[in-house]
């Protein structure tokens, strides 16, 4: 049945509104001019926005691009500097920073965040970053519950298989603007990545044409200076015949005027960025050559005993040197006990002479405020000065942004810098909790790939699925206080 089109008023003004399977596409939000700014500097800068019934949207951007920001306008929590929110419809938010229980885990209050949100129903659900303290059941429960969801809901996560799994639509906020791209986290990973290579196509292009307009203006303005004097050629009595000078002036004048042609085109010659080439990594590792493919690593009849509570039975099994080892399992099941046992060496655990072990927790107590992020990873590094770089680069922290004071950071800026300097540290071996926690879904994507080119032993704790399924070469999985690994076909 063809359906009409429906105008809805608001105070005056016509909404736009698309529709199609009755009201399937109606706006429930649209933003306008939204404008907010942070000490005096603009955060964001958005035109134009609109949220419809059914729409399934992924927020992603870098940690302090605005994205919490951006969720309080939409939401009403927060009122923007500039601009309008047109809301038709019940909206609810999940925050970021839930409130402390000191009787609940994180992951419990995250869990009753969101029950309470399934029982109010609203039209729109705002959730920032929902999945945080969640195990991998708990994850998945999630993504059960919200792909049945009635409603429109916006979505900020850096769980990349979360994003894929649940949105149609991703939302971009970078440099202060908000760009839409259609598909899901992997779609619009493959757009970005399109882009990139056209940039560098269309980069190249504009670097040889500058470059031919730049020889050719040399070439010019070098004959124009010739033509003021005489030709080698053209005798002396030739060259004082009537109109020689005349002659040499002219052309001079012509080829100045062709140089000075060359040199607009110059000038009108639309600049195209140059492209950061991601650079490879190639570390000096302690004792490479002693424990590459060799047992650095046994776990012989070790369980899991807290307060007298099994968390796992006697386990056995070996890690070699340069395998990436996860340890997964749900929260309370022993993932961090694990790894504290191997670091304290607890009873049934030997490791290797060779080793040399970095561990990185949620605790950033390993960076020292009052330094700047080049001079707090350097304290520890045995790299030199352009693999420091280049691993900050990754992690985006470009050029001069290394010399920024600790204490100025983000908690999430603080993580990435706590990881380089464990990762740059003088080991062999990165043992890591949780490393993606509070990290943008850009770092997520720059520690996957650094972890998948250090050459060294990984073993780490990870809800994130993709991390697991992209680096992981052996899983240890913690289940029915069972402790199992599964070794993955390189």
């Amino acid at each position: 049945m063809h359906m009409p089109p429906i105008l809805i008023v608001d105070r005056g003004h016509f909404l736009s509104l698309k529709v199609r399977n009755g009201d399937d596409f109606m706006i429930l939000l649209e933003a306008l001019n939204i404008e907010h700014y942070i000490k005096g500097n603009l955060l964001f800068h958005i035109k134009r926005l609109q949220i419809h019934t059914h729409d399934r949207i992924g927020l992603v951007g870098r940690n302090g691009c605005g994205k919490t920001t951006l969720l309080n306008i939409l939401a009403g929590t927060l009122n923007p500097e500039n601009g309008r929110v047109i809301c038709h419809a019940q909206t609810m938010l999940l925050p970021q920073l839930k409130s402390t229980d000191t009787t609940k885990s994180g992951g419990e209050i995250t869990q009753g965040y969101i029950r309470e949100a399934i029982e109010k129903a609203p039209k729109i659900l705002f959730a920032d970053e929902p999945t945080t303290n969640l195990d991998t059941e708990h994850i998945e429960w999630l993504e059960d519950t919200l792909a049945q969801w009635k409603g429109a809901f916006v979505l900020v996560s850096h769980d990349r298989t979360f994003l894929d799994t649940l949105c149609t639509t991703i939302w971009e906020l970078d440099n202060g603007e908000l760009k839409e791209y259609k598909g899901n986290y992997s779609d619009y990973d493959q757009q970005k990545d399109f882009k990139y290579r056209q940039q560098k196509v269309a980069y190249d292009k504009y670097e040889t044409k500058k470059k031919q307009l730049e020889r050719a203006l040399r070439q010019r303005k070098e004959k124009a200076e010739r033509a003021t004097k005489t030709p080698q050629k053209v005798s002396r009595s030739e060259a004082k015949l009537p109109g020689a000078k005349t002659y040499f002036a002219k052309k001079q004048k012509k080829l100045q005027k062709t140089a000075a042609s060359i040199e607009t085109r110059l000038e009108k010659l639309e600049k195209v960025e140059k492209i950061r080439d991601v650079p490879p990594l190639k570390m000096n590792l302690s004792n490479a050559e002693t424990f590459k493919g060799r047992v650095i690593l046994r776990i012989e009849d070790v369980s899991g005993v807290i307060e007298g509570r099994i968390l796992w039975d006697k386990a056995s099994f070996h890690i070699y040197g340069g395998e990436k080892v996860a340890i997964i399992g749900s929260n309370g099941s022993g993932k961090t006990t694990f790894i504290k046992k191997i670091i304290n060496r607890d009873k049934g655990i030997t490791v290797a002479p060779s080793v040399k072990i970095g561990y990185f927790s949620q605790n950033l107590s390993v960076i020292d405020l009052k330094k700047t992020i080049l001079e707090n990873v350097r304290s520890s590094s045995r790299q030199n000065e352009t693999i420091i770089r280049t691993v900050l680069a990754r992690l985006h922290f470009f050029r001069d942004d290394v010399y920024k004071q600790a204490h100025v950071l983000s908690g999430g800026e603080r993580v990435k810098v706590a990881l380089a300097k464990v990762l740059l540290s003088d080991i062999n071996t990165l043992i890591l909790d949780e490393p993606t926690n509070y990290l943008d879904i850009h770092a997520t994507d720059a520690l996957e790939s650094l972890l998948k080119e250090y050459e060294g032993t990984v073993i780490f704790v990870s809800h994130d699925r993709r991390l697991v399924e992209n680096v992981a070469t052996k899983v240890c999985v913690i289940e029915n206080k069972k402790m199992n690994i599964v070794a993955f076909l390189s």
